[in-house]
Parts: C-alpha cells; sequence; structure tokens
C-alpha cells in the first residue's frame, strides 16, 4: 500500500510539475495574490475529479472516441491564444500592478503609477479580477486542455489499475500530490511580489505569459 501511494505522489508530482498554461496562470494569481484559495481549490479538486475518472476506466472511453480530444484541444487553443492576447496587451499597455507590499488594488478606472513622493511608494494596478472569472478563467485553463486527458485520465488511470486492489491508494497519492503542488505555487508565489513592485516588471511578466500562452495554443493545433 505505502509503495502504491509513494507511486502515485511520484507520477502526479511528475505530470504537473512542468510549464502550461494552468501553472502559468495560478503562478500569476499568486503573485498579485488575487482568490489564490479559490484557483487552488478549483485546480486541486479538478485534478481529483480527472482521477477518480481514469481509475474508474473512463480513459478507455477517450481513446475509444477521439473526436473528443480533438474537439477540447481546439477549444483550448481557441481560448490560450484569446488568453495570451489579453495578456500581451496587458504588456503593452501596462496594468497588473502592485503596491510595495505587494497587495493587489482595485480601480474602476485604467491604471496609472502614482507620483513618485506617494506615501510607501504606492502604485495602483488595474481593476481587480471578479471571483467568478477567475474561476471560470481557472476551469477553462484545467478542462480544455487535451493534455489532461490524455496525461491524468488515460495515463495515470492505467497505471493506476496496474496496481490492481490498491488503485485507489494510487490515485490518492496521485492526489497528494497535486494539492501539495498548487497550494506550493499559488501560495509561494507571492513572495515573487517584493521583485513586481514596478509597471516595467509588470509588464515583463505579462509578455512572457503572452508568449507562453500563445505558443501553448498554437502548439496544440499546428502539428494536426
Amino acid at each position: 500500500m505505502t509503495t502504491s501511494l509513494l507511486a502515485g505522489i511520484g507520477l502526479g508530482f511528475s505530470l504537473i510539475i512542468a510549464i502550461g498554461a494552468q501553472n502559468v496562470y495560478v503562478l500569476r494569481q499568486g503573485i498579485r495574490r488575487e482568490h489564490v484559495l479559490a484557483v487552488v481549490l478549483v485546480c486541486a479538486l479538478s485534478d481529483a475529479a480527472l482521477i477518480i475518472l481514469g481509475i474508474s476506466g473512463i480513459g478507455a472511453i477517450v481513446t475509444a472516441v477521439p473526436w473528443l480530444v480533438d474537439v477540447v484541444r481546439w477549444a483550448g487553443a481557441a481560448f490560450l491564444v484569446g488568453y495570451g492576447i489579453l495578456a500581451a496587451r496587458r504588456a503593452i499597455r501596462g496594468g497588473g500592478l502592485m503596491d510595495a507590499a505587494g497587495e493587489p488594488h482595485a480601480s474602476s478606472a485604467a491604471s496609472t503609477p502614482a507620483p513618485a513622493d506617494a506615501p510607501g511608494g504606492t502604485l495602483v494596478a488595474t481593476r481587480t479580477a471578479t471571483l467568478g472569472s477567475v474561476i471560470g478563467t481557472t476551469v477553462a485553463l484545467t478542462w480544455l486542455n487535451p493534455h489532461v486527458y490524455l496525461d491524468t485520465v488515460f495515463l495515470l488511470g492505467s497505471v493506476a489499475n496496474t496496481h490492481g486492489d490498491a488503485r485507489w491508494v494510487f490515485g490518492a497519492g496521485a492526489v497528494v500530490a497535486s494539492i501539495v503542488w498548487f497550494a506550493a505555487l499559488g501560495f509561494g508565489a507571492r513572495h515573487l511580489g517584493r521583485v513586481l513592485r514596478t509597471p516595467r516588471a509588470w509588464r515583463i511578466l505579462d509578455g512572457a505569459i503572452a508568449l507562453v500562452m500563445i505558443t501553448l495554443g498554437l502548439l496544440l493545433v499546428i502539428p494536426h
């Protein structure tokens, strides 16, 4: 049982610790300290649901009906490119700034840096995203990624079932890995806020996010 648990943790980490759209978004929200708990919960619960589906044998359906993966692939590509374009616009126009303490500020108008002599060196940020929009984006980045079905549902589910009666222990290990990773990424990212206090730093970050998102979106469809 212990071997299956450790194997599940190991495979779980190996599948989620990679530069991807979901991780990039979790990192960005963590740095902004914006609805981080909700983002972490959505990612972890989604992974748990997908792992359960895979162990239950749903992975066989994914391989038996390949057009489902194609639908998700194109929808995911469109979403990633669209999100990347929005990030690119933020990088060009500026936005996503934080004050010297790293806390995001809401604003009903376009953001502008505060005067240099403002108390505490405060920088006024763009409007804080609503909880609903953040959850919606997190769900889309998770469930519109075709690799999540091939990796988490099919691959992890197939490996889990090789453990026989201990397959659910293996699955529990994978769920633990998911929870630990997303919690560490989301809540640990806030410490990067110290180096992201300027408009230029946030433009660079949004530019990098735009590059990653658009690249991942195009890679989903170009080889096909």
